[in-house]
C-alpha cells in the first residue's frame, strides 16, 4: 500500500501498476535487433522532453528535481527518467539488457515519465512506497556493502528493507528483474496532471507491449490518494 505519509508530500500523486505473471524474460538473441530498433525509436521521441539547450530547464527535468527537494536525498540524486533523458542528451546508445527492461525503458523514453519494476517473488510480505524511518536495509546492485535510506526519503520497501530509494532512483540488488524473473510488477511514477495524461497512456503501451512479446497478459492498476492499495496473491500492495 501507498503509507500516508507519502500523500502528505504529493497529494496528486498517481502511480501506474502492471503485473505480469509466468513470462519467460530470458534475453534470446534473435529478437535482438528488436530491442535495439526499439530503445533507438523511443531515444528519438524522447528528444522532443529536451526543448533547451540547458538540460535543467527543460520542464520534465525540473518537475523532478523539484518533486525530489520536497525530501530527504543523497547528495546529487536524480529521478530515473532524468538518467535516461541524460543520456539521450548526450546522444549515447541503449543497448538491450533483458526484455523487460529493455520494453519499460523504451516506455519511459518515449513518455518522459519514470518507470521501474521488481520481481514479484522476490518481495517480502506487503509492498509498500513511503516516507523512511531511516536504517532501512539496502543493497544496490555490485554492492556488498549495506547503503541503508535516509530518515525522510521517499523508499519503495518491505518487510525486509528498501526495495527503491528516492523514489525510482535507484533499485535493491535482491529485487530486481532478470532473465530468471517470471512474475513482475511494473510502476510508472506522477506527481501532477500532465504527467498523470502521460503515465495514463505510457501505461496502455506497456500493457500491449508485454502481452505481445511476453504472450501473456498483465493486469494494470491506477493508485491515488482514493485508492492507495491493490491486493496481489491474498496481501497488500502499493504495486
Amino acid at each position: 500500500m501507498i503509507d500516508q505519509e507519502f500523500w502528505a508530500l504529493f497529494p496528486e500523486a498517481q502511480i501506474n501498476c502492471l503485473v505480469v505473471k509466468n513470462i519467460n524474460n530470458v534475453a534470446d538473441a534473435a529478437h535482438e535487433t528488436f530491442f535495439t530498433d526499439l530503445l533507438k525509436s523511443s531515444k528519438e521521441q524522447a528528444k522532443r522532453y529536451l526543448t533547451t539547450d540547458t538540460f535543467s530547464e527543460n520542464q520534465v527535468i525540473q518537475e523532478w528535481r523539484s518533486a525530489f527537494q520536497q525530501f530527504k536525498t543523497k547528495k546529487g540524486v536524480r529521478a530515473s527518467i532524468e538518467a535516461l533523458l541524460k543520456r539521450v542528451n548526450q546522444d549515447r546508445e541503449f543497448s538491450p539488457i533483458n526484455p523487460l527492461v529493455d520494453i519499460y525503458n523504451s516506455i519511459s523514453l518515449k513518455y518522459g515519465v519514470p518507470l521501474g519494476g521488481e520481481d514479484l517473488d522476490t518481495i517480502v510480505g506487503d509492498l509498500h512506497l513511503g516516507v523512511a524511518k531511516g536504517g532501512e536495509s539496502f543493497f544496490p546492485l555490485g554492492a556488498d556493502t549495506d547503503s541503508p535510506a535516509l530518515e525522510k526519503e521517499v523508499i519503495y520497501y518491505d518487510e525486509k528493507g528498501a526495495i527503491c530509494r528516492c523514489l525510482n532512483w535507484r533499485e535493491a540488488q535482491r529485487t530486481m528483474l532478470t532473465e530468471e524473473t517470471t512474475n513482475a510488477v511494473l510502476f510508472i511514477e506522477s506527481i501532477n496532471e500532465t504527467q498523470r495524461a502521460r503515465a495514463n497512456e505510457a501505461i496502455k503501451e506497456l500493457s500491449q507491449l508485454v502481452q505481445e512479446y511476453f504472450k501473456v497478459a498483465g493486469n494494470d492498476y491506477v493508485l491515488s490518494k482514493e485508492s492507495p492499495e491493490i491486493i496481489l496473491q491474498g496481501r497488500a500492495s502499493c504495486l
